[in-house]
């Protein structure tokens, strides 16, 4: 059996269950390979033994050890009917190395399934004919033009946003056919319309003015407490905007805004609560209500007291006439802790 699995054929195996033994994952469109890898991790392992049954490795680690990975793949999984391992960086492997796995590829456990990500797979090495031969490599290729306006509208029904297709026309027009960013426009307009009916004069509205580091942008890796992501993002904004006392105004009321929706978020968490719950409580679409429950995991419930007080002597300083570049830098310093 030899050819190329579209990553189509790999979420429809894992609805059913039941993933091959191995596969090559490469390609240019690294976002979709994310998310069929974050399907993977999310779907095909139960939540509680994920711990002991999902194994991600990297070729480029100077600790790589390949008997390691074949020890980890032949081992039964436990509390679980299968194992996943994530081999990522196969491309940085020597060629020597990789047949060190050509063995396993041929008698592989079937409660494995171990995944090689390589960005620039050689052909020509032994390993990579083996996995070709074996029928087992998945491309993730980049849109064409004629497949771009039905995965912008794919996109957003899985968001719950209701755009029309002269709106995704123009979406592809402004943006191109880059996934990553047609996805990060979709995030825009939704935040911003949410399951209101969105046409081509409320697209023009988002899209126009786009930047390639947004406000949303901000709040995300603030959320994250990615602290050297948030200020570069700040420091482009408020250069795109202006240091205008509404944008730094408006800016601060967003800030004010995501605290105020992870504390609320914690609060349903700590009791169980998951995704659907927050969305039902907080009365988010199920897409935002996913990231805040991931966003949530880097906050313990003391830090929202100190967030509220920081956050209460800001409005003051800026009240009062203070640099708003600087305590929104401050803000944002201190909230990435």
């Amino acid at each position: 059996m030899s050819g190329v699995l579209s990553p189509e054929a790999i979420l429809h195996q894992l609805d059913k269950g039941r993933l091959l033994p191995f596969y090559l994952f490469y390609g240019e469109s690294e976002f979709l390979l994310e998310r069929v890898l974050n399907s993977l991790r999310q779907t095909f392992i139960p939540e509680g033994v994920k711990d002991f049954n999902l194994q991600l490795f990297y070729g480029d680690d100077t600790h790589f050890n390949a008997g390691e990975v074949l020890d980890t793949a032949r081992s039964f999984p436990f509390m679980s009917e299968n194992r996943l391992i994530i081999v990522r960086r196969t491309e940085k492997i020597a060629g020597s190395l990789l047949e060190v796995f050509i063995p396993y590829l041929n008698a592989p456990m079937d409660t494995t399934c171990l995944i090689f990500v390589s960005e620039k797979p050689d052909f020509r090495k032994k390993f990579y004919k083996t996995i070709k031969k074996s029928g087992r490599i998945v491309n993730f290729k980049p849109l064409y033009d004629n497949q771009v306006v039905p995965w912008i509208m794919k996109m957003a029904k899985e968001m719950g946003l209701n755009i029309d297709s002269r709106a995704c026309n123009y979406l592809q027009m402004v943006v191109g056919n880059r996934m990553r960013d047609l996805y990060s426009e979709l995030e825009k307009i939704y935040l911003c319309y949410g399951e209101k009916n969105v046409g081509l004069d409320e697209a023009k509205k988002i899209v126009i003015y786009s930047r390639s580091h947004t406000i949303f942008e901000l709040m995300d890796h603030v959320s994250h407490k990615k602290r050297a992501e948030a200020i570069s993002v700040l420091k482009r904004y408020i250069e795109e905007e202006g240091r205008e006392k509404e944008t730094v105004l408006k800016t601060l009321g967003m800030f004010i805004r995501q605290i105020k929706l992870l504390w609320q978020a914690k609060s349903i968490t700590q009791r169980g609560g998951r995704a659907a719950d927050l969305s039902r409580e907080l009365r988010l679409h199920i897409f935002p209500a996913k990231k805040l429950e991931q966003q949530v995991k880097a906050w313990t419930p003391d830090e929202f007291e100190r967030a509220f007080d920081l956050l209460y002597q800001a409005d003051g300083l800026l009240k009062t006439g203070s640099d708003g570049h600087l305590v929104l830098e401050n803000v944002v310093l201190s909230l990435c802790v």
